[in-house]
């Protein structure tokens, strides 16, 4: 008898404790999220397809009201760079080697997640940004029409809630060609940012 309450006091302490725990380890999660002020959402687009690849968010503790991205461009002699800067934070959002009759790749963000990773929403209805885009990198002024590229992220749900939560927000984006000279464009990328 004793034995047998002894066992249910532990079993109850050992499910008490559990209890305890999962409530601790899922409030500190959201403890967490709540600390990144400021995010941006990273998306990259086949060039020639238009098909989404994948993306990153990117989090920040400092709140920032405004997005404003600030180009270093190093021209490819034979190694050349693209740096994008998140201006008001002064914390960069992207870099990517730019090489003459080569290629270069993306160092930061690293870990990319795969488009297979994020939700897409059930509905069918299409929604663009009310501010339109910006081309924070464009050395030729070519004319692009960003719609076939925004079809192919407008749908996931991710960027849904980037847009509920910045109605206003100008979706901003560039083509990444890391390959240049004789380059390849089924390396090239556009990359897409949206902020929180």
């Amino acid at each position: 008898m004793k034995s047998g309450i002894l066992k249910f006091k532990i079993l109850s302490i050992t499910i008490l404790i559990i209890a305890s725990l999962s409530i601790l380890l899922f409030s500190s999660c959201e403890e967490v999220d709540r600390h990144y002020r400021s995010k941006i959402l990273m998306l990259k687009v086949d060039y020639l397809t238009n098909n989404f690849e994948g993306g990153k968010e990117l989090l920040f503790h400092q709140p920032s009201e405004t997005f404003t991205i600030r180009t270093e461009y190093s021209p490819p002699g034979d190694f050349g760079n693209i740096k994008l800067v998140y201006e008001e934070l002064n914390k960069v959002i992207f870099d990517g080697d730019i090489i003459w009759m080569g290629l270069g790749q993306i160092i930061y963000p690293q870990n990319i997640l795969l488009a297979s990773e994020f939700e897409h929403v059930l509905t069918n209805d299409y929604i663009t940004p009310r501010e339109g885009f910006e081309n924070v990198f464009n050395p030729q002024n070519t004319n692009y029409d960003y719609s076939q590229i925004w079809s192919s992220v407008q749908g996931l749900v991710t960027v849904r809630d980037y847009l509920r939560s910045n109605p206003n927000a100008t979706v901003k984006l560039f083509l990444y060609t890391p390959s240049v000279g004789v380059g390849n464009p089924e390396d090239w990328d556009w990359i897409i940012f949206l902020k929180n």
